[in-house]
């Protein structure tokens, strides 16, 4: 049975983060700077108004100081102690160029990240709140930030300019970017029907599961993105599952379930869903096309023999049969690919979500949570009421 956690907010809930632990405390921030804390049962144990009441647009707590709560509230980071609101412990002004959209910290707690509206995500040392790296490269609005579990210097941002990066913090340039409009391109090539029309993937929500490997992508086309992540931090293999029939605003892999691999994804569709994608081809390639299920943005070359038989061919070929052996090739090439993205959309077909939740409205933030023992979600919509779903029946 769902529940209702009342009496919080005044104005329509934007963010909700959980502390870790067993007596952990959870946190909400909503329109205006309210800022509520709140204990397990759904008690309130704190409210605060933050100066400015800009906004409170995220909410993240120190994953080593359970004492320590960032929140962003227009360019601004306030930390606040969780169990004393009266005020701030401290304030970052001026941590992000523009409105901060989201704040996250990495395992280690001595970092933290913050992205923004002029599409820059700054890096912030802790304690100290010193910016010790900004990094640009999104040319629209940044929405999303995460650091990966087992590698502190390794994030991950994605933003309206529908690209997602993979940024080593040493540098100010990133490891790789994918452009989610190329992919989805790519696939609606082969699924698109006549007069069908898609919205474009902008990237709202960035996840890692714990596993540091696995990446999920909410996005406005429907679409939770999923990336696997392989040596030498490189992009191995991208797809995607069809999560709802409107825009995907939150997607957040559940560390607390029997494996890795379940992710909350929440939409503009006032649907909540949970999905196991271990047997997804991004997240389990074994015994499956190299191909993967909707196709690479890069393929790999030809091995070096092919290129050197091919070369030697051309040598003695009229341009006429090289020119005809090419296309021949490239059909070749693209029937294994509609093939991939039909083998995809089976795979999708049979393997819907555990479990599906009509919550009826535009879902804000989704937090996965143990209350009290129970696996549950904890679900941010339009209203100023937080609503608690367990997961018991799983």
């Amino acid at each position: 049975m769902a529940r209702q956690w009342c009496d919080g907010h005044s104005t329509s809930i934007l963010c909700v983060g959980a502390s870790p632990g067993p007596e952990g405390l959870l946190a909400s921030g909503s329109e205006g700077g309210e800022v509520t804390v709140w204990s397990q049962e759904g008690t309130i144990i704190g409210r605060l108004m933050l100066s400015g009441e800009e906004d409170s647009t995220s909410v993240a707590f120190s994953p080593v100081a359970p004492g320590l709560l960032y929140v962003s509230h227009g360019d601004t980071v306030s930390v606040l102690d969780p169990r004393n609101l009266k005020g701030t412990v401290e304030e970052f002004q001026g941590a992000g160029e523009e409105e901060i959209n989201a704040v996250a910290l990495n395992e280690t707690g001595s970092a933290l990240a913050v992205a923004d509206d002029s599409g820059a995500v700054r890096v912030l040392e802790l304690p100290g709140g010193k910016v010790c790296r900004t990094l640009r490269r999104h040319t629209n609005i940044c929405s999303s930030v995460a650091f990966r579990p087992h590698r502190p210097n390794n994030l991950l941002s994605a933003g309206l300019d529908m690209q997602v990066m993979l940024w080593g913090l040493q540098k100010t340039r990133p490891l790789w970017t994918l452009n989610l409009q190329d992919v989805a391109e790519e696939e609606d090539d082969h699924q698109q029907r006549p007069g069908q029309l898609f919205n474009p993937p902008l990237a709202h929500c960035v996840s890692v599961a714990s596993c540091g490997n696995i990446l999920g992508c909410a996005a406005e086309d429907g679409r939770v993105h999923l990336m696997r992540i392989g040596s030498g931090s490189k992009l191995e293999q991208q797809g995607a599952v069809k999560a709802h029939s409107q825009g995907a605003s939150q997607a957040h892999f559940v560390h607390f379930l029997s494996h890795p691999y379940w992710l909350a994804t929440g939409g503009n569709d006032g649907q909540v869903a949970l999905w196991d994608v271990s047997k997804h081809p991004v997240v389990s390639p074994e015994g499956k096309p190299k191909t993967g299920g909707t196709a690479a943005p890069r393929r790999k070359g030809k091995s070096k023999a092919k290129r050197k038989e091919q070369s030697q061919d051309k040598a003695k070929t009229p341009l006429k049969v090289e020119a005809e052996k090419e296309a021949a090739e490239e059909e070749e090439e693209a029937v294994a690919v509609a093939a991939a993205a039909a083998a995809e959309e089976v795979t999708e077909e049979k393997s819907g979500p555990k479990l599906s939740i009509s919550h009826g409205d535009k879902v804000n933030w989704l937090c996965p949570a143990v209350l009290k023992g129970e696996h549950s979600l904890v679900v941010a919509d339009q209203s100023s009421n937080l609503t608690v779903y367990p997961l018991s029946q799983l």
